[in-house]
């Protein structure tokens, strides 16, 4: 196909001439879609706010959010829940957490129910928060022995030994004693200040004490995808690759088009090309049975890869073509008093086209419509007729189809001495003056005869 395949037009003509399959293949989609909602049940979902007071930087909130979501916390929560049916793997995968502006951290939940997500969502904050204090040294349990709080009742307990040594010693009655008061004095100084830079220093002070911003809220309304969303996207995704299906298609369709490649194909010559009246496009071979019927309701019988007819003279134009098609067949075979039309099987414009030309002959020469299956190509023998005329539409066969109707002429000792190609158009006038009953008749003459098989 050519690059028409890649055009908007293209579409067009797709979701016009097949639009009963699109619509089938959608609903199969949409169908699809609401089978996977019934697999996988509705999910909920419910989120809770954690404030982090303080400064933080954001590589420091983006470590928080993974703690949020780390195991730690979520086997905690799962042993808060208590849900025996949702294991702690299973339960890691329906929490997450992001960090927002403000720092705030922002924990979600997933579950089956309404009030299961809001629970998961509350308690896993609650395990967060928890946490957080005991990694800041802020818990009350699990606290480390050498942690700032034990730091500082070591600070107090060595400044009141301190004050009893020196209280205890010599009021300033001797040197050494001056002395002994004055160390101990800077010795406090010192713990002093030590104590005061550990507390700027320590981010406990100004990192801990993370608060949930109030209970999750539950949720109304599913979380996605939806039931809805899901039927949605099936039918979506039904008719893109149904429409990708018949480009596709169309692109590695071989059937041959222009004049050139179907005379290279059949090994002759062109001797012109007629046109055929008709607003529809062409059908593919006729069927019969269940599967044609299928065929038929779907529209798949229906060529779509072929551009719309365009529109045509009166009939007295169209006429002339034929006539012009006659003349170069007496011109090139003198002789012949009898050829054969040999039409490709279902290719309903060749065989109308056949129809007129052997009218328009008017017996000089006398021409036999002969219809041919192309996939097993049987052309009759060589009796009176002198060669064979091949008629056909542009787009309907192959190259290697083409050359096993020429195989046939040859095996039936018929030489194929011309091509026509018969193109549909959108016609004018129905009947143009000169067009009487006398060629109506010749042409039922004519298919008749081929009907029954025997010589014109």
């Amino acid at each position: 196909m050519n690059d028409d395949t890649l055009r908007l037009a293209t579409v067009g003509r797709i979701l016009r001439r097949r639009w009963r399959l699109l619509a089938v293949l959608t609903l199969l989609g949409a169908l699809v879609g609401y089978g996977t909602s019934v697999v996988f049940p509705p999910r909920y979902t419910a989120s809770a706010s954690v404030l982090l007071p303080g400064q933080w930087e954001e590589r420091e909130l983006l470590t928080q959010v993974d703690v949020a979501t780390s195991s730690a916390v979520v086997d905690r929560t799962a042993d808060e829940l208590g849900w025996s049916d949702v294991s702690g793997e299973e339960l890691r995968k329906r929490v997450s957490a992001e960090a927002a502006d403000g720092n705030i951290i922002t924990i979600s939940g997933t579950s089956d129910t309404p009030r299961h997500a809001q629970r998961l969502a509350d308690t896993t904050a609650q395990q967060f928060v928890k946490f957080a204090a005991r990694l800041a040294g802020g818990g009350s349990d699990a606290q480390p022995a050498n942690g700032p709080e034990a730091l500082r009742r070591k600070v107090a307990e060595t400044n009141r030994r301190i004050t009893e040594l020196a209280n205890s010693a010599d009021p300033g009655r001797t040197v050494e004693s001056v002395q002994a008061r004055t160390a101990l004095e800077k010795l406090r100084t010192s713990l002093e200040e030590a104590m005061t830079k550990l507390d700027q220093a320590d981010p406990a002070n100004e990192k801990a004490g993370m608060v949930v911003m109030g209970p999750a809220a539950r949720p109304t309304s599913e979380a996605p995808p939806t039931r809805v969303q899901l039927v949605a996207a099936g039918a979506l995704l039904f008719l893109l690759l149904a429409i990708v299906g018949h480009l596709a298609s169309g692109r590695v369709n071989r059937r041959l088009r222009t004049e050139e490649d179907i005379t290279a194909a059949l090994g002759s010559v062109l001797l012109g090309t007629v046109d055929v009246a008709g607003d529809r496009p062409a059908r593919q071979p006729r069927e019969r049975g269940a599967r044609a019927l299928v065929r038929r309701l779907l529209g798949t019988d229906v060529r779509w890869d072929l551009p719309a007819p365009q529109r045509s003279g009166d009939e007295a134009g169209r006429r002339i073509r034929y006539r012009r098609v006659c003349a170069r067949l007496r011109e090139q075979l003198p002789t012949a008093r009898r050829l054969l039309l040999v039409v490709p099987d279902g290719d309903e414009i060749a065989h109308r086209a056949a129809g007129q030309l052997a009218a328009e002959a008017k017996g000089d020469p006398v021409l036999r419509v002969v219809e041919v299956a192309v996939d097993r190509p049987m052309v009759p023998d060589a009796d009176l007729e002198s060669g064979a005329v091949v008629v056909l539409s542009p787009g309907s066969r192959t190259a290697e189809e083409l050359a096993g109707i020429t195989g046939a002429c040859a095996d039936g000792g018929h030489e194929v001495v011309g091509v026509v190609v018969a193109g549909a158009v959108r016609g004018g006038p129905a009947r143009a003056a000169g067009h009487g009953p006398a060629d109506d008749a010749t042409v039922a003459l004519t298919v008749r005869h081929h009907a029954t098989g025997g010589s014109a």
